[in-house]
């Protein structure tokens, strides 16, 4: 074949390598610092998984501190003899400081671990 009628090869060149990474590390860290659609969705599901470790905190202390006056109101409601204060002040002084403070370390634990799946999912680990 003469030289002219041969096709003309053409080299196929791609976008360079360090260009095609995906989403990794510094990628998700810039989503969030740039505050883009997809940073917004990073930090917003860290903030409802917050919300929902400080609801069930809540709830669990409303269960707890709610229904300390319905259980010292129902042996005089029944006919019994009311609670005496000395007791009220006891349970109250005493009794639910422990469970306040498994309540509260739950929730600290809860929330750290809110936070270290947070930063696992931004870094891409």
């Amino acid at each position: 074949m003469p030289a002219e009628e041969r096709p003309r090869r053409e080299v196929v060149t791609g976008v360079p390598r360090a260009a095609r990474r995906g989403p990794g590390p510094a990628h998700a860290r810039s989503e969030i610092s740039e505050q883009t659609t997809l940073g917004t969705t990073y930090v917003r599901s860290l903030m409802r998984s917050q919300l929902r470790s400080a609801l069930r905190a809540l709830g669990a202390l409303a269960l707890l501190v709610g229904t300390l006056p319905l259980l010292f109101a129902l042996p005089g409601a029944v006919g019994g003899a009311p609670v005496p204060p000395l007791v009220v002040a006891a349970t109250l002084g005493v009794a639910a400081h422990p469970v306040l403070w498994l309540i509260a370390r739950w929730y600290v634990r809860s929330a750290e671990r809110n936070e270290r799946d947070f930063i696992r999912l931004v870094e891409g680990r």
